[in-house]
């Protein structure tokens, strides 16, 4: 008996599981923009649309297209029957800077993984959805901080600011996809002496000389580039006859 084909539509439940969206507003969960019965058998992914995609399109004969940030696209330009999905918000906070178990074992993070920090949204009724997790702490073999800046750096082909705090040592880290004075002291109140994030922002910088917090900030664009290879990792491990093609 054969198996049964791949369609956009079971992608999309399975990132919707993956990404937990129903922590989300309906205008953030994101999915699938346009359907098709189509058998995915090859699937691109980009974080955005990009001068050529049309041709890519062609050229790599896509049965389905994944996006990060969809807005620019025209879809009534898409070849016909070309499935189109994509996912924001959820894909930020689950393969960039967060709660990221992929992301966690790279770095060489001992169970249990903690959460750090809290976000909670609203449905269209006002009623509170499930609260997520901004980021994690996660313990580490000891290092000084060049080498675990030299760990980061290799994970995501460089980062664009490094501060290597008051701290001999680096064992704990926390991984956060904000940069905010709260969340500087909520970390070093958890015992973190790293903070890893995406973009450095300077109104955290008291906390920052406060604590003694070393940061490592990779920058969003490189976050989202490993998150991007990370989710056709993902997709490969649930379905291994699936091509994935990253752009």
């Amino acid at each position: 008996m054969s198996a049964e084909p791949l369609l956009v539509n079971h992608i999309a439940d399975y990132l919707d599981h993956e990404f937990a969206t129903g922590r989300y507003p309906l205008s953030e969960q994101g999915g699938i923009d346009c359907p098709s019965d189509r058998p995915v058998r090859r699937l691109g992914l980009a974080l955005e649309p990009f001068p050529g995609i049309l041709n890519w399109i062609r050229e790599q004969e896509l049965d389905a297209l994944w996006l990060h940030r969809p807005w620019q696209l025209d879809a009534s330009q898409l070849p016909a029957g070309l499935a189109l999905l994509h996912h924001h918000l959820p894909f930020d906070e689950t393969l960039t800077m967060g709660l990221n178990h992929r992301l966690a074992r790279l770095l060489g993070a001992a169970d249990p993984v903690r959460p750090l920090g809290t976000k909670q949204a609203t449905d269209e009724r006002g009623q509170l959805l499930p609260p997520r997790p901004v980021g994690m702490l996660i313990d580490v073999p000891t290092r000084e901080f060049d080498a675990q800046l030299a760990t980061v750096s290799r994970a995501f082909a460089g980062y664009d600011r490094a501060e290597a705090g008051r701290h001999t040592d680096v064992t704990r880290l926390a991984v956060v996809g904000a940069m905010t004075d709260a969340l500087i002291r909520q970390a070093a109140e958890a015992g973190a002496e790293l903070y890893l994030t995406g973009q450095y922002r300077k109104p955290a910088q008291d906390a920052v000389n406060q604590t003694g917090m070393a940061v490592i900030a990779v920058g969003h664009r490189r976050t989202e580039e490993w998150g991007l290879l990370a989710l056709a990792e993902l997709l490969r491990e649930r379905w291994p006859d699936l091509t994935t093609i990253c752009r």
